[in-house]
This record gives C-alpha cells, structure tokens and sequence, in this order.
C-alpha cells in the first residue's frame, strides 16, 4: 500500500464542508476576535488559558487536555453565579467558536460599563426557531425528533445538525446541541449550550456552521474516516496582500470608544482569518510547531493536545 509522503501530508488544502473540517490543533480563531482581552495563563490546572472580558463577567477557557476543549460562560458579575455555558469538544473547527466569541465581544463592546445588564446576559428567544434561524435560511431542514420535545434540524448533506430541546429544565441542563460529522472519537463535532443562552448567540455560533466558505488545513489533520465526506481543494500558492487598516479618526476617545474600537479591529482581524490563505498558513505552522513552551509572542495560544485517556463520546446519533 502506498505511503504519502510527508510533503503531501503536510500540503494545505481547503476543506469543504468547514464543519467536518475538524480542529486544526490550535486555538487561533476562536481567540481572535478577544484578543485584547486580559489573558491568565493556568498552568496547575485542566484549564491551560482563561481570557475574561475586563471585568470577568465572561470566560472563556481553553482546556488543552480535555474532551471539551472549550468552556466559554458569562455572569452578572465577576463573582456571581454563571448565568449560562457553551462548550465545544476538541473536534470543534476553532472557526465556529470565533462565531461565538465574535458575538460575545460585539456585545460587550456595546455594554453599558456600569451596568450589570448586556446583551451577552439577555433571555433566550421563547421561539426556538430563532437560535436556528441562520440553519434554516440556508436551506437546513427539519428532520425527524430524536426524543419527544425536541426538535432537531439536519444540514442537506445529513452530516450536521441542531438539536434543540423544548423541554423544561434547570439553568444548567444542555438546551441546544450543534453537531457536525458521524459518531465516533475523532468525528464527532459537537457545541453544548445551556438553557439561559440567549438565542442570538447560539445563532451567531450557527451561522458560521451554516457558512460555505472553506477553511484551510494540512492533510494529516483531517480523519481519515472524514476524507470521503469532504472536498480537499490545494490551497492557492500565492495569497492576495492585506490591505492595511484604515487609520482612525484623530480625536479624544471615551473609554467606550477604546473598546469599541478595539473590538472592531479584533473582529476584522477573525472575519479575515479563515478567507486568507496566507495567514491561515500561519496557523497551520503554528500547529505544528506549538509547544507547551510559551514564546515571547504576545497572546500565544497552547497547542491543542490529545487526551491520554479518550473516553467514549456523550452522544452516539
């Protein structure tokens, strides 16, 4: 049998669909659109990253060793009870986690400073159809329950999906799971949200799951029981310059200013990520040069690493 060799596994392509792209073994995009914000790195715990907004009323946490690689949660207050969790597990492209996290920053850049409100802490829609929205209007159907109550939608090509429970629960109890890929360890992609996640941030996390644009990897990151679902495109040798950012208007900013502004260049920074080549093969070196380690760079992002102990997935749909 026929060994490729290490140039062809390590050649870019894009992949197509982006949600059985898998992850990428880095954190890059999902960080992007925060990366101004304070970063903690733990080294004595599970949790290897930990970005809060200034205040720390959102967390979002980096588990480099774990089954969910990513928690991202909010609260009122820095030291209040958290109000809602979203996890997505290590098969997770880290693109569908910027669609959350690039929510998250719109919101809080638009917070009032000195109120314990925001959108990021809104009540979810009482109408499902609005966390699924983005699914449907790109032509996802409905598809035939699981369980009573609850409601699931299945992307055209049966390989990603919603499922929603209309049923009731506590605060903590999972509400709407995104799932990407068939069961299995290495294949399944799956983002939990509690209950009191407000809809629009489950949406925008969908939208980027409903989303035609590939994304780059290098082959041997993609699972060999994914190769015949997806689409490998080469990646363009040559990527096209990135135009240099605008300069901002000369006047005295208010601190809101600051952090809008700050939140806009972030996002343009993710927004770009995934669609330039050349950049996203920065990414992809870094995944194969990350080490536990962390350079001068400033906010690096750990490497992802496998688990010395893969347990079965939660689910088996």
């Amino acid at each position: 049998m026929h060994t490729p060799d290490a140039r062809h596994l390590y050649e870019e392509v894009l992949v197509s669909p982006m949600y059985l792209a898998g992850s990428n073994g880095t954190g890059d995009a999902g960080f992007a659109p925060v990366a101004h914000w304070p970063h903690h790195y733990l080294d004595d715990g599970p949790c290897q990253l930990l970005v809060t907004s200034p205040d720390q009323r959102i967390r979002i946490g980096w588990f480099g060793d774990d089954f969910e690689l990513w928690r991202i949660s909010a609260a009122t207050e820095a030291a209040s009870a958290t109000r809602w969790t979203a996890t997505f597990n290590h098969v997770t492209p880290s693109e569908i986690v910027a669609g959350l996290t690039t929510a998250l920053a719109h919101d809080y850049a638009e917070a009032d400073p000195y109120d314990s409100n925001g959108r990021f802490l809104a009540d979810p829609s009482s109408y499902w159809e609005d966390a699924a929205r983005p699914l449907t209007d790109a032509g996802w159907k409905r598809g035939v329950p699981i369980k009573p109550g609850t409601v699931e939608i299945v992307a055209p090509d049966g390989q990603a999906g919603a499922v929603i429970d209309r049923r009731s629960y506590g605060p903590d109890d999972e509400a709407v799971i995104l799932w990407a890929g068939p069961p299995g360890w290495g294949t399944r992609a799956e983002a939990v949200f509690t209950t009191r996640t407000p809809s629009h941030l489950i949406a925008a996390t969908a939208a980027v799951m409903a989303d035609s644009t590939p994304v780059i990897r290098e082959r041997h990151q993609i699972d060999r029981e994914m190769e015949h679902l997806v689409t490998l495109t080469p990646a363009a040798p040559d990527a096209p310059a990135v135009p240099a950012a605008e300069p901002s208007v000369s006047r005295a900013p208010t601190p809101l200013d600051v952090r809008r502004t700050a939140v806009t260049q972030a996002v343009h920074r993710a927004a770009r990520a995934p669609r330039t080549a050349a950049e996203l093969r920065v990414m992809a070196a870094r995944s194969r040069t990350a080490t536990s380690t962390r350079t001068g760079a400033p906010n690096p992002v750990p490497a992802a690493v496998p688990l010395l102990n893969p347990s079965a997935p939660r689910r088996s749909r």
